[in-house]
């Protein structure tokens, strides 16, 4: 797909490429190693792209969100929380507390905090953001890089 979109917008002399991953591409899980290489590979092609388009005006980044409340999610978390004898919201919560104990956020995001990550990556203000991991994972990552 992005192949078949490259050219136009190289001739365009303007574009925006995101890629959707995860915070597990940095914070691998010990639960879920093999989902955590499959959200870096994501990284590492859009930070490869951003180095071929480099002043082309396209930009390529990556969105790291965290656990978000989507359908999916909300799912996931039924099973667990029907177990335990609580809702899923309350099962989010020990989600958290169990699997990602660094979360400053200490909440599941919403689907429309990662959209607004995601429309300022793909709008003409983002022209100076490139090869860039936009992170809304709630300070999940210990880092400062």
């Amino acid at each position: 797909m992005i192949r078949s979109e490259l050219s136009g917008k190289q001739a365009r002399g303007w574009g925006r490429i995101p890629f959707i991953s995860s915070e597990s591409a940095l914070n691998i899980p010990a639960e879920m190693v093999h989902y955590g290489v499959s959200k870096a590979a994501p990284q590492g092609v859009s930070r490869g792209l951003a180095k071929v388009l480099a002043g082309s005006g396209v930009t390529v980044n990556t969105i790291l969100p965290g656990p978000t409340r989507t359908e999916g999610a909300q799912a996931m978390m039924a099973k667990p929380a029907e177990e335990r004898g609580v809702s899923v919201e309350e099962m989010e919560a020990l989600f958290l507390q169990e699997n990602r104990p660094s979360t400053l956020l200490g909440r599941f995001a919403s689907p429309k905090e990662v959209a607004s990550l995601s429309v300022y990556a793909a709008s003409p203000q983002a022209s100076a953001t490139t090869g860039a991991a936009l992170r809304v994972e709630g300070g999940i990552v210990e880092s400062i890089a």
